[in-house]
């Protein structure tokens, strides 16, 4: 019987480079995510990323990784890229230093569904405070009401649980 090949859980860390916050992750920010940093392989999306995946992704859907945060000392936070069908979103996972999965939490994106556009806009602080700010538009609208925007809060919390302030 021939043995699973495995990733270690360092080996996929090393995708993920560590920023300096705050970070703004606008709409087109993947795609300079996508040319600087390595693709996931198969079996890292496959014995990591997918167990912080709240659903299973269809053969047409993309992980790009995007960078993860300094200091966090006791877990790892990473934010990566889930691009589906009308469904691209920046998704922080945070995981114990032993590689077992804390929590995932959508940060932003863009989602059509509906005949509504929603488009979410988060900044990553220094304290670890995410703001996004989030507008929704008909698909057949020619111009955005600002007025259509909220803003809410979530904070990355010491023990890499991710709560909505």
């Amino acid at each position: 019987m021939k043995k699973e090949e495995t990733v270690d859980f360092s080996n996929f860390l090393d995708r993920f480079p560590e920023v300096d916050l705050p970070v703004t992750l606008g709409e087109e920010m993947h795609m300079t995510f996508s040319s600087e940093n390595p693709p996931l392989q198969p079996m890292m999306i496959q014995q990591h990323l997918l167990r912080a995946e709240d659903r299973a992704p269809d053969e047409f859907t993309e992980f790009v990784p995007c960078f993860r945060i300094k200091e966090t000392h006791s877990f790892h936070a990473v934010v990566y890229w889930r691009a589906g069908l009308m469904d691209y979103q920046y998704v922080m996972a945070t995981f114990d230093k032993k590689g077992n999965f804390i929590d995932r939490r959508v940060l932003g994106g863009t989602h059509v569904a509906e005949g509504l556009i929603t488009k979410s806009i988060p900044t990553i602080d220094e304290d670890w405070t995410i703001h996004v700010v989030s507008g929704q538009s008909k698909t057949d609208a020619a111009v955005y009401d600002p007025a259509a925007s909220r803003a809410f809060e979530l904070e990355l919390l010491p023990d890499g649980l991710v709560v909505n302030v």
